[in-house]
């Protein structure tokens, strides 16, 4: 399946006040999964000045805390949701050297003749077909200078596990553990994943990453379905 940009836009508007109120509720592991983010960017910006690249920032109310202990020396956010840069702005507040570009995420890096020591993506790369996705980790391979990385935290499917399996368990895990989500804004959810999450297995995503010339994917955690990836240039 491939999205046009407009369904993107629609999609992604409808869909980010929800994400973001069920973010909150640390359903999808936020905390724990951007404690490590922090760690990863610490760890880089230890080594000297960078300039990162975050593909599908929405408001980046969950990055913005890493990157201020962490300042990059550019950080430029990509995203189709306009509500959501605006938001942005406020919570990247104080840092020097930002930009936000309202752009689909694969045709913003594929036209970009920057170079980017680090390229981030959270929860957004399951939402491409298999191959947008080979596109996007060629896009990322070819803009990331020598030794750059590529976090990416998102969901996986079991290795064997089809899509319709994964859907299964997965929207099984949203209605019994989201409690605390309105029984009609939970639906929406589900019917957001179950229409538009297209996750691949980590042995798919690490095919795809030697074909696109980055080193196999480390992942430095997972919660259930949820996963940090480092891809390394």
């Amino acid at each position: 399946m491939s999205l046009s940009q407009d369904d993107n836009t629609a999609l992604f508007r409808k869909a980010w006040t929800l994400y973001d109120a069920i973010s909150e509720k640390n359903y999808m592991f936020h905390q724990e999964i951007y404690g490590h983010v922090s760690d990863l960017l610490q760890q880089r910006h230890a080594q000297g000045p960078y300039h990162l690249l975050d593909l599908g920032c929405g408001n980046a109310r969950f990055l913005a805390p890493c990157l201020k202990t962490a300042p990059p020396a550019s950080y430029d956010g990509v995203d189709l949701s306009a509500s959501a840069l605006e938001e942005a702005r406020g919570y990247l507040k104080g840092m020097s050297n930002t930009a936000l570009h309202h752009k689909d995420m694969l045709q913003a890096v594929e036209d970009t003749d920057c170079a980017f020591d680090v390229i981030f993506s959270g929860f957004a790369v399951h939402h491409l077909n298999a191959a947008d996705k080979q596109r996007l980790l060629t896009a990322c391979a070819e803009r990331l200078v020598p030794g750059g990385q590529l976090i990416l935290v998102d969901v996986l499917r079991d290795e064997g596990q089809t899509r319709e399996q994964y859907l299964e368990g997965y929207l099984g895990f949203m209605r019994n553990e989201w409690r605390e989500v309105h029984p009609e804004h939970l639906n929406e959810a589900c019917a957001h994943v179950e229409a538009y999450d297209f996750p691949e297995t980590l042995a798919d995503i690490a095919q795809m990453a030697q074909q696109a010339d980055l080193k196999a994917p480390a992942v430095i955690g997972s919660y259930r379905q949820h996963h940090i990836l480092r891809f390394v240039a």
